[in-house]
Protein backbone atom coordinates (compact mmCIF):
# COMPACT_ATOMS: atom_id res chain seq x y z
CA UNK A 1 0.00 0.00 0.00
CA UNK A 2 2.46 2.38 0.93
CA UNK A 3 4.68 1.44 -2.59
CA UNK A 4 1.65 3.01 -4.08
CA UNK A 5 0.96 6.03 -2.12
CA UNK A 6 0.26 8.46 -4.88
CA UNK A 7 -2.18 5.86 -6.42
CA UNK A 8 -3.96 6.18 -2.87
CA UNK A 9 -3.92 10.01 -2.79
CA UNK A 10 -5.56 9.91 -6.02
CA UNK A 11 -7.96 8.02 -5.08
CA UNK A 12 -9.14 9.70 -2.00
CA UNK A 13 -10.29 12.97 -4.42
CA UNK A 14 -8.81 15.49 -2.27
CA UNK A 15 -11.31 17.44 -4.40
CA UNK A 16 -13.90 16.64 -2.82
CA UNK A 17 -13.27 17.37 0.51
CA UNK A 18 -14.63 20.92 0.38
CA UNK A 19 -18.00 19.73 0.43
CA UNK A 20 -17.88 17.29 3.59
CA UNK A 21 -15.41 20.38 5.30
CA UNK A 22 -18.42 22.91 4.28
CA UNK A 23 -21.17 21.55 7.03
CA UNK A 24 -18.94 21.67 9.92
CA UNK A 25 -17.92 25.37 9.03
CA UNK A 26 -21.00 26.35 8.80
CA UNK A 27 -22.58 24.60 11.99
CA UNK A 28 -19.72 25.66 13.51
CA UNK A 29 -20.06 29.07 13.05
CA UNK A 30 -23.43 29.27 13.75
CA UNK A 31 -22.66 27.62 17.18
CA UNK A 32 -20.40 30.57 17.58
CA UNK A 33 -22.95 32.88 17.02
CA UNK A 34 -24.91 31.28 19.66
CA UNK A 35 -22.16 31.31 21.94
CA UNK A 36 -22.06 27.50 22.24
CA UNK A 37 -18.46 26.87 19.83
CA UNK A 38 -16.33 24.16 21.28
CA UNK A 39 -12.82 24.16 19.66
CA UNK A 40 -12.84 20.56 19.85
CA UNK A 41 -15.68 19.51 18.69
CA UNK A 42 -14.85 21.35 15.82
CA UNK A 43 -11.67 19.47 15.30
CA UNK A 44 -13.53 16.00 15.69
CA UNK A 45 -16.27 16.90 13.78
CA UNK A 46 -14.11 18.27 10.85
CA UNK A 47 -11.50 14.77 10.96
CA UNK A 48 -14.77 12.62 11.32
CA UNK A 49 -15.93 14.57 7.96
CA UNK A 50 -12.89 14.01 5.96
CA UNK A 51 -12.42 10.49 6.39
CA UNK A 52 -15.99 9.41 6.18
CA UNK A 53 -15.62 11.42 2.75
CA UNK A 54 -12.61 9.36 1.72
CA UNK A 55 -13.54 6.45 2.90
CA UNK A 56 -16.23 6.79 0.96
CA UNK A 57 -14.66 7.62 -2.07
CA UNK A 58 -12.44 4.33 -1.35
CA UNK A 59 -15.32 1.92 -0.93
CA UNK A 60 -16.93 4.01 -4.49
CA UNK A 61 -14.09 2.79 -6.30
CA UNK A 62 -14.40 -0.29 -5.24
CA UNK A 63 -18.27 -1.07 -5.10
CA UNK A 64 -18.22 0.58 -8.42
CA UNK A 65 -15.53 -1.30 -10.27
CA UNK A 66 -17.48 -4.54 -8.75
CA UNK A 67 -20.91 -3.57 -10.52
CA UNK A 68 -19.34 -2.82 -13.78
CA UNK A 69 -19.94 0.94 -13.91
CA UNK A 70 -16.53 1.58 -14.08
CA UNK A 71 -16.01 1.42 -17.75
CA UNK A 72 -13.31 2.38 -20.44
CA UNK A 73 -16.02 5.05 -21.63
CA UNK A 74 -16.55 5.89 -18.70
CA UNK A 75 -16.11 9.82 -18.34
CA UNK A 76 -14.15 12.27 -15.21
CA UNK A 77 -11.07 10.60 -13.18
CA UNK A 78 -9.92 7.52 -13.57
CA UNK A 79 -11.10 4.63 -11.26
CA UNK A 80 -7.64 2.66 -9.65
CA UNK A 81 -9.50 -0.48 -9.71
CA UNK A 82 -11.32 -0.76 -12.78
CA UNK A 83 -8.02 1.05 -14.08
CA UNK A 84 -6.05 -1.95 -12.67
CA UNK A 85 -4.12 0.64 -10.95
CA UNK A 86 -4.76 -1.12 -7.32
CA UNK A 87 -6.82 -4.68 -6.44
CA UNK A 88 -9.79 -4.91 -5.08
CA UNK A 89 -8.60 -6.56 -1.58
CA UNK A 90 -6.91 -3.77 -0.89
CA UNK A 91 -9.98 -1.24 -2.04
CA UNK A 92 -12.05 -2.82 -0.04
CA UNK A 93 -9.32 -2.95 3.11
CA UNK A 94 -8.71 0.89 2.86
CA UNK A 95 -12.58 1.52 2.70
CA UNK A 96 -12.82 -0.61 5.51
CA UNK A 97 -9.93 1.43 7.80
CA UNK A 98 -11.09 4.79 6.66
CA UNK A 99 -14.44 4.25 7.52
CA UNK A 100 -13.62 2.89 10.99
CA UNK A 101 -11.27 5.65 11.91
CA UNK A 102 -13.98 7.88 11.08
CA UNK A 103 -15.90 5.71 13.75
CA UNK A 104 -13.69 5.66 16.23
CA UNK A 105 -12.53 9.88 15.75
CA UNK A 106 -16.59 10.44 16.30
CA UNK A 107 -16.61 8.07 19.47
CA UNK A 108 -15.01 11.39 20.80
CA UNK A 109 -18.03 13.54 20.48
CA UNK A 110 -20.42 11.40 22.98
CA UNK A 111 -19.15 12.85 25.90
CA UNK A 112 -20.28 16.58 24.60
CA UNK A 113 -23.66 15.13 22.71
CA UNK A 114 -24.66 12.21 24.47
CA UNK A 115 -24.90 8.27 23.19
CA UNK A 116 -27.46 9.01 20.29
CA UNK A 117 -24.68 10.30 18.37
CA UNK A 118 -23.66 6.28 18.12
CA UNK A 119 -26.33 5.68 15.63
CA UNK A 120 -25.67 9.26 13.54
CA UNK A 121 -21.82 7.41 13.49
CA UNK A 122 -22.89 3.99 12.63
CA UNK A 123 -25.48 5.36 10.27
CA UNK A 124 -23.47 7.21 8.65
CA UNK A 125 -21.00 4.55 7.88
CA UNK A 126 -23.39 2.35 7.01
CA UNK A 127 -25.40 5.02 3.83
CA UNK A 128 -21.55 5.37 2.98
CA UNK A 129 -21.37 2.11 2.13
CA UNK A 130 -25.45 1.81 1.18
CA UNK A 131 -24.58 4.68 -1.44
CA UNK A 132 -22.90 1.78 -4.21
CA UNK A 133 -22.93 -0.97 -2.22
CA UNK A 134 -25.86 -3.18 -1.28
CA UNK A 135 -28.89 -5.18 -2.61
CA UNK A 136 -30.38 -1.75 -3.18
CA UNK A 137 -27.45 0.73 -3.77
CA UNK A 138 -29.02 4.27 -3.29
CA UNK A 139 -26.70 6.09 -6.37
CA UNK A 140 -28.10 3.07 -8.58
CA UNK A 141 -32.07 3.98 -7.63
CA UNK A 142 -31.90 7.77 -7.68
CA UNK A 143 -31.74 8.26 -4.45
CA UNK A 144 -28.21 9.72 -4.46
CA UNK A 145 -29.23 12.96 -4.34
CA UNK A 146 -31.45 12.72 -0.92
CA UNK A 147 -28.33 11.19 0.04
CA UNK A 148 -26.32 14.26 -0.27
CA UNK A 149 -28.87 16.61 0.51
CA UNK A 150 -29.34 14.59 3.94
CA UNK A 151 -25.50 13.66 4.50
CA UNK A 152 -24.08 16.50 3.21
CA UNK A 153 -26.28 19.16 5.02
CA UNK A 154 -29.50 18.34 7.05
CA UNK A 155 -27.44 15.94 9.46
CA UNK A 156 -24.14 17.34 9.28
CA UNK A 157 -24.87 20.67 9.98
CA UNK A 158 -27.78 20.06 12.52
CA UNK A 159 -25.55 17.52 14.63
CA UNK A 160 -22.46 19.14 14.24
CA UNK A 161 -24.34 22.20 15.57
CA UNK A 162 -25.79 20.01 18.70
CA UNK A 163 -23.19 18.38 19.74
CA UNK A 164 -21.98 22.02 19.85
CA UNK A 165 -24.83 23.70 21.28
CA UNK A 166 -27.11 20.83 22.33
CA UNK A 167 -29.68 22.76 21.57
CA UNK A 168 -31.57 23.05 17.76
CA UNK A 169 -32.93 26.03 15.60
CA UNK A 170 -34.83 27.11 12.61
CA UNK A 171 -31.89 29.08 11.42
CA UNK A 172 -29.74 26.15 11.92
CA UNK A 173 -32.33 23.93 10.23
CA UNK A 174 -32.67 26.68 6.82
CA UNK A 175 -28.60 26.60 6.57
CA UNK A 176 -28.46 23.01 6.81
CA UNK A 177 -30.96 22.14 3.93
CA UNK A 178 -29.13 25.06 1.61
CA UNK A 179 -25.99 23.68 2.35
CA UNK A 180 -27.32 20.18 1.07
CA UNK A 181 -28.95 21.76 -1.69
CA UNK A 182 -26.05 23.43 -2.95
CA UNK A 183 -23.87 20.22 -2.73
CA UNK A 184 -26.14 18.21 -4.13
CA UNK A 185 -25.47 20.53 -7.71
CA UNK A 186 -21.68 18.56 -7.73
CA UNK A 187 -23.89 15.16 -7.87
CA UNK A 188 -26.53 16.91 -10.41
CA UNK A 189 -23.89 17.77 -12.76
CA UNK A 190 -21.95 15.12 -12.56
CA UNK A 191 -24.83 12.86 -13.55
CA UNK A 192 -25.55 14.67 -16.18
CA UNK A 193 -22.52 14.09 -17.53
CA UNK A 194 -22.23 10.53 -16.94
CA UNK A 195 -25.96 10.00 -18.08
CA UNK A 196 -25.39 7.79 -21.32
CA UNK A 197 -22.79 5.41 -19.69
CA UNK A 198 -24.99 5.84 -16.38
CA UNK A 199 -28.08 4.37 -18.60
CA UNK A 200 -26.41 1.44 -20.58
CA UNK A 201 -24.78 0.03 -17.07
CA UNK A 202 -28.06 0.07 -15.51
CA UNK A 203 -27.32 2.77 -13.39
CA UNK A 204 -30.81 4.70 -12.36
CA UNK A 205 -29.90 8.04 -11.90
CA UNK A 206 -32.44 11.17 -11.32
CA UNK A 207 -31.07 12.79 -14.71
CA UNK A 208 -31.17 9.22 -16.60
CA UNK A 209 -35.29 8.64 -15.13
CA UNK A 210 -36.56 12.60 -15.46
CA UNK A 211 -33.60 13.94 -17.91
CA UNK A 212 -31.16 16.59 -18.47
CA UNK A 213 -34.05 19.27 -18.15
CA UNK A 214 -35.10 18.09 -14.42
CA UNK A 215 -31.54 17.95 -13.90
CA UNK A 216 -31.16 22.26 -14.51
CA UNK A 217 -34.61 22.65 -12.45
CA UNK A 218 -32.87 21.48 -9.35
CA UNK A 219 -29.66 22.92 -9.97
CA UNK A 220 -31.83 26.61 -10.14
CA UNK A 221 -33.83 25.40 -6.88
CA UNK A 222 -30.61 24.65 -5.41
CA UNK A 223 -28.94 27.92 -5.91
CA UNK A 224 -32.67 29.93 -5.17
CA UNK A 225 -32.54 28.83 -1.63
CA UNK A 226 -28.38 28.66 -0.83
CA UNK A 227 -28.89 32.38 -2.35
CA UNK A 228 -31.88 33.37 -0.15
CA UNK A 229 -30.68 31.60 2.88
CA UNK A 230 -27.90 34.17 3.89
CA UNK A 231 -30.45 37.23 3.29
CA UNK A 232 -32.73 35.39 5.83
CA UNK A 233 -29.12 34.92 7.94
CA UNK A 234 -28.81 38.70 8.01
CA UNK A 235 -32.26 39.65 9.04
CA UNK A 236 -32.20 37.08 12.04
CA UNK A 237 -28.63 37.94 13.16
CA UNK A 238 -29.48 42.07 12.39
CA UNK A 239 -26.35 42.33 10.38
CA UNK A 240 -25.83 43.23 6.76
CA UNK A 241 -22.24 40.81 6.46
CA UNK A 242 -24.33 37.40 6.08
CA UNK A 243 -25.41 38.68 3.13
CA UNK A 244 -21.91 37.85 1.55
CA UNK A 245 -23.12 34.21 1.10
CA UNK A 246 -25.03 35.46 -1.58
CA UNK A 247 -22.50 35.14 -3.89
CA UNK A 248 -21.57 32.08 -4.29
CA UNK A 249 -24.96 30.22 -5.40
CA UNK A 250 -24.82 33.58 -7.87
CA UNK A 251 -21.80 32.86 -9.76
CA UNK A 252 -22.82 28.88 -9.51
CA UNK A 253 -25.97 30.03 -11.62
CA UNK A 254 -24.40 31.98 -13.63
CA UNK A 255 -21.80 29.31 -14.41
CA UNK A 256 -24.47 26.45 -14.70
CA UNK A 257 -27.77 28.12 -16.28
CA UNK A 258 -26.42 27.15 -20.14
CA UNK A 259 -25.23 23.70 -18.94
CA UNK A 260 -27.91 21.91 -21.39
CA UNK A 261 -25.88 23.95 -24.45
CA UNK A 262 -22.63 22.31 -23.86
CA UNK A 263 -21.54 19.51 -26.26
CA UNK A 264 -19.23 17.77 -25.01
CA UNK A 265 -18.60 15.94 -21.73
CA UNK A 266 -15.35 17.34 -21.32
CA UNK A 267 -16.74 20.91 -20.88
CA UNK A 268 -18.49 19.82 -18.03
CA UNK A 269 -15.32 19.33 -16.31
CA UNK A 270 -14.49 22.96 -15.44
CA UNK A 271 -18.15 23.13 -14.21
CA UNK A 272 -17.81 20.66 -11.48
CA UNK A 273 -14.45 22.12 -10.53
CA UNK A 274 -16.04 25.21 -10.24
CA UNK A 275 -19.08 24.11 -8.68
CA UNK A 276 -17.15 22.44 -6.15
CA UNK A 277 -14.77 25.96 -5.51
CA UNK A 278 -18.25 27.51 -4.70
CA UNK A 279 -19.35 25.37 -2.43
CA UNK A 280 -16.32 25.86 -0.36
CA UNK A 281 -16.31 29.45 -0.78
CA UNK A 282 -20.04 29.54 0.41
CA UNK A 283 -19.09 27.39 3.53
CA UNK A 284 -16.28 30.23 4.43
CA UNK A 285 -18.69 33.10 3.68
CA UNK A 286 -21.76 32.07 5.32
CA UNK A 287 -19.54 31.13 8.43
CA UNK A 288 -17.85 34.54 8.08
CA UNK A 289 -21.27 36.27 8.43
CA UNK A 290 -21.69 34.75 12.17
CA UNK A 291 -18.50 34.66 12.97
CA UNK A 292 -17.97 38.88 12.69
CA UNK A 293 -21.34 39.81 13.74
Amino acid sequence: MIAHLKYWIEGARLNTLPASMTPVLIASALAYYENGFQLLVFLYCLAFAVLGQIGSNYANDYLDSKKGADTKDRSGPRRLVSSGLLSENSMRLAAILVLTSAFLIGLNLIPYGGYGLLIVGLASVFFAYCYTGGPYPLAYNALGDIFVVLFFGLIAVCVTFYVHTLTMNWLILLNALACGCLTNNLLVINNIRDCEEDRACGKRTTIVLFGKGFGKQLIAISCFLAGITPIINAFATHSLLPILGTIPPLICWTQIRNILDLQSKESLYPLLKNTGLNVFLYGILVSLGFFFI
